[in-house]
């Protein structure tokens, strides 16, 4: 292999599962340093590699590649989507790749696998097969000429090393290899958070996620809120749609000094939460963003198996709870203030 190959890693979505794959970048920079990375994203989450960029200071990602699927698929008939589209192609063909990583194993990521140009000898990594509970399509398999056997019980983390490792013939990298996400320089100079009514201390509550069975109750939330706010904490309940809006009025109409933010994008969570004392979340994306950040973050399991996504990289983080196990309050409660106590 060459000393600085070019490198496309193909993780389109969604929140979780590209954080989940950003140690892969610096797996493998660490051993090619030279080498060209690009990846392929939804474009909706463009926002959490920009830190990755190649910078004077270090070198993490060359190029992010857009990928507007989500929107296209609303506008099949457009020309301009078309447009889009071609200028998508153009982009993936703009360097002949030689290795080719894609750790979603579903039809659309392998597509884009078979778009891109390579050289004569690349090699294109994908999953062998489906883990437990995660989306996974067979057909996938006919666009790698390397398809990586993963346990059926792989942590996200994990699953992503071994296709990594797989494809550049490396030994299998141990969870005592600590996982890298962000750089420690970013991670130290994230700007603080500009919302109304926000009051420090602070601590983050995401209720909501896109199953319903992966909620925690509402009751749950407001005795564990009522518990935290007479220690001198306020409690802060964001929301992304109209229907969380409204379980978030709920819960802090219920929490004496509770706030319940304007929407705010992920580039505003960044802010949002690293100013928090805690993070305390269900299985969901913005809740992993503040378990990769390294901040005190406690993980609700109620109905997704813990280990699939916990985690597992610090003592800054309590995962309770399992699939059909969900935490109970005093849980949730114990593990927060022992984190509350670290700081």
């Amino acid at each position: 292999m060459s000393a600085s190959p070019k490198i496309l890693l193909v993780k389109l979505s969604s929140l979780g599962d590209v954080l989940h794959n950003l140690p892969i970048v610096w797996d493998l920079r660490t051993r090619l340093p030279d080498a060209q990375i690009d990846w392929v994203v939804e474009e909706g989450y463009v926002h959490l590699l920009e830190p990755l960029l190649s910078r004077d200071a270090f070198r993490g990602i060359d190029r992010i590649i857009p990928f507007g699927l989500r929107r296209w698929k609303k506008n099949l008939l457009s020309l301009a989507t078309w447009k889009e589209f071609f200028e998508f192609k153009k982009l993936l063909q703009a360097s002949s790749y030689d290795i080719l990583i894609e750790t979603q194993g579903l039809l659309k990521s392998a597509i884009v696998c078979a778009l891109t140009k390579k050289s004569s000898n690349a090699v294109v990594a994908g999953l062998a097969n489906a883990t437990e509970f995660s989306g996974y399509e067979p057909l996938a398999r006919f666009f790698y000429n390397q398809s990586v056997q993963v346990p059926t019980q792989c942590h996200a983390v994990d699953r992503s090393r071994w296709v990594m490792c797989s494809a550049l013939d490396l030994p299998l990298l141990e969870r005592s290899d600590a996982p890298q996400f962000y750089p420690k320089a970013f991670v130290k100079n994230i700007p603080s958070a500009v919302i109304q009514g926000l009051k420090v201390p602070f601590i983050l509550c995401f209720h909501s996620t896109a199953r319903e069975a992966k909620r925690w109750p509402n009751e749950f939330w407001v005795t564990l809120g009522k518990e935290l706010s007479v220690r001198g904490y306020q409690m802060v309940f964001p929301w992304g749609s109209a229907a969380e809006h409204s379980v978030s009025q709920l819960l802090a109409s219920q929490i004496p000094n509770a706030l319940v933010p304007p929407a705010f994008s992920i580039e505003d969570a960044f802010s949002v939460i690293a100013d928090a004392a805690l993070t305390v979340g269900v299985d969901t994306g913005l809740t992993h963003l503040a378990a990769v950040l390294d901040r005190p973050t406690v993980e609700i399991y109620c109905d997704s198996p813990r280990w699939k996504t916990e985690g597992y990289w610090s003592d800054r983080i309590c995962n309770v709870g399992d699939i059909q196990n969900p935490p109970s309050v005093q849980e949730v409660l114990n593990a927060s203030l022992k984190l509350l106590d670290q700081a």
